[in-house]
């Protein structure tokens, strides 16, 4: 059995290597930057139009009807609520130890092409999502194939739907519940069983009221732990406020630093940044991987640019916003001259959480942050859960049997995460996560312009 483990542990590696190495990288941010050149800018001509009409209009539209389906506001929430995670801390975290300070300008970078990325795939998604008698909405890259590419390519929507159904209970469970249960232990003492167990009893609550109460808990959920985390993090930049010049200089320097490291390749510092930033954008605002589009399709929105706006909205917070927080936090503090690296530390978390006790006072750093993991990590878990119902949905015609299997399966996995024994689980989902993105990058070129008729003439039907 320890063979066996090892070896697809080993094969495991080897492919992740692969869905998270340059080439796919490449070829995520070269899709973005494509759909950018196409769609004129569309990030910056119309970021403007973006924010007054996504959260500029949240309020003025409250008390619509929107049926079997969630407003636009909460399909977007329960998208950033998949989003914003462990990453956004952690993982920005462990980028910036190991690539340096300028992998926060290339993870900008990533971020600012992303946000035309989900654009795009958001758009195709509600053009394409399925609408069932009752009314509810169903989408996603695996109907955008089918119905956009045609029948032939059914077989690319297929695996989407898989590596997505297989995904859900790693990265989106997992991985997330074990964060969960280290915050409990640390904040309250309290067991990893115990934790698991709760953890277990509050997801099925939420998930087995279907996608209704799902949007109604991550419509209050989300705004409250980015506020949080937000308003932290800029208490943190406050109070070393005159430190932010040098690590703004910092951040452009190590982006374009082409000394060699340690005697290595000319220009490794710089290409080490590249990859760590990129990978962190990618991986903390998901954009081009076709998660997000699976919550947006369920928007009572009849019009595809309005709901694909929010796309952009979205990655701005998550990557702009409070990956950048979490990154000034880490350079100001100094962790990263006095520590001795990342390997001092017991995992990334507990970095970041150096970082914040380094500036705020006493261990009130270190509370924040197990706060907001707490519940950057709860969301990502209620989040996922959709996506994942949606892929087995789409794989078994709807079946309800299957869709309770599922959520029954997803609950008990919670416990796994928490007691930590499911680490190549794991480590798998990772991979399949990286891979998703290959069948939804070929439908967004292909696709691409589809979606650029489609946004012209709705700003031109709108005169803007």
């Amino acid at each position: 059995m320890e063979n066996f483990v090892a070896g697809v542990t080993k094969i495991n590696s080897a492919v992740n290597s692969f869905a998270w190495g340059p080439i796919m990288l490449i070829l995520l941010v070269g899709t973005g930057v494509y759909l950018t050149i196409r769609t004129g800018f569309i990030q910056i001509s119309k970021f403007g139009y973006a924010m007054r009409n996504t959260i500029g209009s949240v309020f003025s539209k409250k008390g619509q009807d929107h049926g079997n389906n969630l407003s636009p506001f909460q399909a977007m929430t329960t998208a950033l609520a998949s989003t914003v995670g462990t990453g956004n801390i952690a993982g920005v975290t462990g980028a910036i130890f190991t690539g340096g300070p300028g992998a926060v300008f290339w993870m900008w970078v990533s971020a600012f092409f992303g946000m035309c990325t989900k654009y795009a795939e958001i758009l195709l998604a509600v053009k394409y999502r399925q609408v069932e008698p009752d009314g509810t909405h169903h989408g996603g890259p695996m109907y955008s194939i089918e119905k956009g590419l045609g029948k032939n390519f059914k077989w690319l929507a297929v695996i989407f739907a898989i590596l997505g159904g297989i995904a859900t209970f790693g990265i989106g469970n997992i991985s997330q519940s074990s964060e969960i249960s280290g915050a409990m232990k640390s904040l309250f003492g309290l067991d990893p069983l115990v934790t698991g167990i709760i953890l277990a009893v509050i997801v099925a609550v939420v998930i087995l009221g279907g996608v209704k109460r799902i949007g109604t808990v991550t419509s209050y959920m989300v705004p409250f732990m980015s506020v949080f985390y937000i308003l932290a993090g800029i208490a943190v930049i406050i109070l070393r406020f005159t430190s932010l010049p040098s690590a703004l200089m910092s951040i452009i320097r190590g982006a374009f630093n082409l000394q060699a490291v340690g005697g290595g390749v000319f220009g490794y510092a710089m290409m080490l940044a590249i990859r760590q930033g990129v990978a962190r954008g990618v991986f903390s605002n998901e954009a081009g991987l076709g998660s997000a589009p699976i919550a947006h399709s369920a928007s009572s929105t009849t019009e595809p640019c309005e709901q694909a706006m929010w796309g952009i909205f979205e990655v701005f917070v998550d990557t702009i916003v409070i990956c950048t927080i979490t990154s000034l936090a880490v350079i100001m503090s100094g962790v990263l001259e006095t520590s001795g690296g990342i390997d001092a530390f017991a995992s990334k978390g507990a970095a970041a959480v150096q970082a914040f006790n380094m500036i705020l006072p006493g261990t009130l750093g270190g509370l924040v942050i197990q706060i907001s993991l707490l519940f950057f990590s709860l969301s990502t878990i209620i989040g996922w859960s959709y996506y994942g119902e949606r892929c087995w949905g789409y794989l078994s015609n709807e079946n309800k049997t299957v869709n309770l299997i599922f959520k029954i399966i997803f609950v008990l996995v919670c416990i796994v995460g928490a007691t930590g024994s499911g680490t190549l689980m794991w480590d798998i989902s990772d991979t399949l996560n990286g891979l998703m993105a290959i069948p939804n990058l070929i439908s967004l070129l292909l696709l691409s312009g589809v979606v650029i008729t489609t946004t012209k003439a709705y700003f031109s039907k709108n005169g803007r």
